[in-house]
């Protein structure tokens, strides 16, 4: 079999309760991982905020190259 690296971009809506949007937006960023939420209850605890839903909208490859080993 032939190994390739394959760049992926996604897209996820993510449903967030948080104090204000800038708020949301930084924690929406910080604490998703792969497609799901990486906060602890100590983290939502501290910064008040709750993750309730993510939700993929995009997976897409974007570039495909082959490797030689």
């Amino acid at each position: 079999m032939k190994t390739y690296n394959v760049s992926l971009v996604r897209s996820y809506v993510v449903t967030i309760e948080a104090e204000d949007k800038e708020k949301a937006g930084d924690y929406a960023e910080f604490f998703i991982g792969d497609c799901y939420d990486i906060s602890t209850s100590k983290d939502r605890q501290a910064n008040n905020f709750l993750i309730e839903e993510i939700e993929p909208t995009i997976n897409e490859a974007i570039d495909i190259e082959e490797i030689n080993k």
